[in-house]
């Protein structure tokens, strides 16, 4: 059974999987990381979503206020064994329900370059490139999304 759990950053299963996610982007980024790292802080996030599966996580994503009508996807992550399964969707859509609920009108997020995978799911989830915002601007290695929800 598949489940999706509205939490915060301060939950265990959260932290774990992100842990993951730091790993692999560690990995994919190399020397970049560093740059993207300082960025990625979750102990201020209020809304994270984790899927269940039969009670065990198997992915997550978070939202966090870019400004008074957007708020900004943040750590979505499937680990490796689990990837294929339309887990990241389920996932962003559940992100999108909730920003709907706290009464935003659209969605931003960026990527990298070196996630092929991310790129897909988000260009088929209805997200469109735009220039790339605020920390990203200049960064070659980024790719930045829009979503009017």
């Amino acid at each position: 059974m598949v489940e999706v759990v509205r939490t915060h950053s301060s939950n265990p299963d959260f932290i774990h999987l992100v842990s993951k996610l730091d790993k692999d982007l560690a990995i994919r980024d190399g020397d970049e990381h560093v740059f993207y790292a300082q960025f990625n802080a979750i102990d201020t996030i209020k809304h994270a979503v984790v899927l269940y599966l039969d009670q065990k996580p198997v992915a997550c994503g978070a939202i966090k206020p870019y400004d008074e009508n957007t708020m900004e996807v943040k750590r979505m992550f499937v680990p490796e064994e689990f990837r294929g399964n339309g887990f990241a969707m389920k996932v962003l859509v559940a992100l999108e329900t909730w920003a709907k609920d706290l009464n935003c009108t659209e969605l931003v997020l960026e990527t990298g370059l070196k996630q092929p995978e991310a790129i897909a799911l988000y260009k088929k989830s209805g997200f469109i490139i735009i220039p790339n915002y605020g920390q990203y601007i200049g960064i070659e290695n980024s790719v930045c999304f829009r979503k009017i929800i």
